[in-house]
C-alpha cells in the first residue's frame, strides 16, 4: 500500500457527512486536517475527537476544516459521531484508507498498537467513552478494531503539506501541534 508524502498532490473530490453536508476536499480558502480513524465506537478515537471538538473554533480561526474518516456504517457513526461539530465522513469500503495509505493493524504491527504506552489512553478512553455512552455495542456490524489512525493537512492547491501515520492506537496529533504545524507553513494558506 502506498502512502502518502508531504509535496503529494491529492484530487478534488467530493464528500458528503453521515450530517448530511456536502463539501470538497481540498477545500478552496482552508487548509483541510484529514483524519482517518478507527472505528466509530473507538474509545480511544472518539476522546480525541472530542478534544478536537473543544477547540473547533481555535483550529477554523486558523484557517483549518477538520474532516475525520471512519470505516464504519453512517447508521453506526452517528450514534458515536453524530454530535461532532464538524464533518465525519463514513467509508465501510474503506476507499479513502486505501487511497491514502492507510493501514490495518496486522499480526506483525500489532505489538506496536497496543504497546505499554497506549495503555493509560486506552483506560482513560474507556473511562470517558462509559461515562458518555457505556461500553456495549462500541463494535458495529462490519466493523473490526484492526485499524491505525492516519492524517494529513492539504492545502486548498491540494498539496499535502504534512502527513502523519500512527504506529499505536494513540498515535495523533494533538490540537497544539496541529496549529503548530499549520503555523509552519503560511504559504499554504495564501491563494
Amino acid at each position: 500500500m502506498t502512502r502518502v508524502v508531504v509535496g503529494d498532490r491529492v484530487e478534488r473530490r467530493s464528500l458528503t457527512s453521515i450530517q448530511g453536508r456536502t463539501f470538497t476536499v481540498p477545500a478552496n480558502d482552508r487548509i483541510v486536517h484529514l483524519q482517518f480513524r478507527r472505528f466509530a465506537g473507538c474509545p480511544v478515537c472518539n476522546l480525541h475527537l472530542h478534544s478536537i471538538a473543544g477547540r473547533l473554533d481555535e483550529l477554523s480561526r486558523a484557517g483549518i476544516l477538520e474532516v475525520a474518516f471512519f470505516h464504519s456504517s453512517p447508521e453506526v457513526m452517528r450514534e458515536f459521531q453524530g454530535d461532532l461539530p464538524f464533518d465525519a465522513i463514513s467509508d465501510p469500503g474503506r476507499v479513502g484508507y486505501r487511497e491514502f495509505g492507510v493501514e490495518r493493524i496486522t499480526w506483525r504491527t500489532a505489538w506496536r498498537a497496543l504497546a505499554p504506552h497506549t495503555w493509560a489512553t486506552a483506560f482513560r478512553s474507556l473511562w470517558w467513552t462509559q461515562r458518555r455512552r457505556g461500553l456495549s455495542g462500541a463494535v458495529g456490524e462490519g466493523e473490526n478494531v484492526l485499524g491505525l489512525p492516519a492524517e494529513f493537512l492539504i492545502a486548498s492547491d491540494g498539496t499535502v503539506l504534512a502527513a502523519h501515520y500512527g504506529r499505536s492506537v494513540d498515535d495523533h496529533w494533538s490540537v497544539d501541534e496541529i496549529l503548530s504545524l499549520v503555523r509552519s507553513v503560511p504559504l499554504a494558506l495564501e491563494p
